[in-house]
């Protein structure tokens, strides 16, 4: 009986895994390769505030925390649900978008949030303890705007509700984007990272320009060229990598980059 208890634990964890695993973004890999990107740039008055907070734990162990927590079942931080994307229609204008983040019109919290945190780790009196779930989650949320479909469309989940198949294997669009494409490089984390941050000053430089705001719309853009040329039902290989191939990487290393600039100014 006790092991049949043990058993029904197990499965129970496992569903709670599998099917809250549908909102992640980037996977666990990709939210490493930003984190470590961002390490392999901070300031050493950011490296010394972030010791302060996290000890010997790196960003990257710490990067995935906020999707770890959607398994929890106490409802403890149901309410950050919405804090990992932000949703827009399709084909709109900057115009539009600015005036719908400006009037806090879009599915999903992840602007304001990503601004909360940035504040919370600025503030003198936060605790150590709320630092670290600021620190967490920002360093989560950069990495969750750089994934486009977290930028999407609020109709479909962020590519959540178009079944596609990758390799044979039927999956949906939004996890295409999260884990499929990410693991079909065949690279650890580590890999990932020395092999995407290779970039000269200036271009660095160029990446880190411009406000949160360009960064969210500029992955819009990419969602609407995701969806564009992906529809429910497509079946999913090898050209499909070679077309987006280099928007995957791109986005890596940008949300690495950006959230390395986001902490470097916080502890400036």
């Amino acid at each position: 009986m006790h092991k049949l208890i043990n058993f029904k634990k197990t499965i129970i964890l496992v569903l709670i895994l599998v099917l809250g695993s549908n909102t992640y973004a980037w996977g666990p890999t990709g939210h490493r390769v930003v984190a470590e990107i961002a390490n392999r740039h901070l300031s050493s008055r950011a490296k010394k505030a972030i010791a302060g907070i996290i000890g010997n734990e790196s960003l990257a162990m710490i990067a995935n925390w906020p999707d770890f927590i959607k398994s929890d079942t106490t409802n403890k931080y149901k309410h950050t649900s919405p804090w990992h994307y932000v949703d827009f229609p399709g084909h709109i204008s900057r115009e539009t978008f600015d005036e719908m983040i400006r009037e806090d019109k879009a599915q999903g919290e992840l602007y304001k949030q990503t601004l909360a945190m940035i504040e919370q780790l600025k503030n003198p009196a936060s605790s150590k303890e709320e630092k670290r779930f600021a620190l967490s989650f920002l360093v989560h949320m950069i990495g969750d705007m750089h994934q486009p479909l977290h930028v999407g469309h609020d109709e479909d989940q962020g590519g959540n509700k178009i079944s596609v198949k990758w390799f044979d294997k039927p999956t949906n669009l939004h996890r295409v984007w999260d884990e499929h494409l990410i693991d079909f490089q065949q690279l650890s984390y580590t890999e990932y990272t020395n092999w995407l941050d290779r970039s000269p000053l200036s271009t660095i430089k160029t990446i880190q320009g411009g406000s949160i705001t360009d960064w969210l719309f500029e992955s819009h853009l990419i969602a609407d060229k995701i969806y564009d040329r992906t529809k429910d039902g497509d079946q999913l290989s090898y050209r499909y990598n070679y077309i987006f191939v280099n928007d995957l990487n791109n986005q890596l290393l940008k949300g690495g980059l950006r959230l390395a600039k986001v902490l470097n100014d916080i502890y400036k």
